[in-house]
């Protein structure tokens, strides 16, 4: 099986997200692609990467609930970033989960059109970062309150969560600091919607029980 690995070089300039996703569904010879082949074709990559995958993923319409579980990732590569890691650990659980090709060309029709908007639009400007690890540390504690924001189970509360820390991903994937402002401010919108949204059912069912 033909993996599609980046090299991994501080001067190299990856290809696009969306350019990599492209590729893995226009593969020939498996039936099946899994979350370790994901990994390795995102191999050399910064944790960015991954994050805006795994936020993308809870995005999508999936049945309620689910993102209990697709959010898990969200946490695991956030509280990598915390800590300070240079490399992305995934569960072998996850690892071996997999979507049939057919799945996975489906899943990237809905995927790679939102991320090409997103990379058309990010670029290096006014990064208040000194260098990326500082940067991953501090974006990665955002990301990971974000990611917990997405596993609550709230009806229709995770997929701004969500898109604020795929937004977050981005701004660091290209050092875009007017972009990272956008997903934190986003982010903190998403926070207090889902503040809200919890205290609405709390009363809700309050006033149902007390009746």
């Amino acid at each position: 099986m033909t993996m599609l690995v980046e090299p991994a070089s501080d001067e190299y300039h990856p290809r696009p997200l969306s350019a990599v996703l492209r590729g893995l569904a226009a593969r020939e010879g498996d039936s099946k692609v899994t979350i370790r082949c994901i990994r390795e074709a995102l191999a050399g990559r910064s944790f960015a990467a991954f994050l805006i995958i795994t936020c993308l993923i809870n995005m999508l319409p999936f049945p309620p609930g689910s993102t209990i579980v697709l959010g898990i990732p969200i946490v695991i590569v956030a509280m990598q970033m915390v800590l300070g890691r240079n490399t992305v650990w995934l569960p072998e659980f996850f690892l071996k989960q997999s979507l049939s090709k057919k799945a996975f060309e489906k899943l990237t029709t809905k995927i790679i059109p939102a991320l090409e908007k997103l990379e058309s639009y990010v670029k290096p400007r006014a990064w208040p970062f000194p260098d990326v690890k500082s940067a991953e540390k501090i974006i990665g504690i955002w990301a990971l309150i974000l990611g917990i924001a997405v596993i609550l189970p709230v009806p229709l509360g995770n997929w701004f969560p969500a898109f604020a820390c795929a937004i977050c991903g981005a701004a660091l994937s290209e050092r875009d600091g007017r972009l990272l402002f956008i997903g934190v401010a986003l982010g903190a919108i998403s926070i207090a919607v889902l503040i809200g949204m919890v205290m609405a059912i709390h009363f809700g069912v309050t006033w149902i029980i007390g009746a």
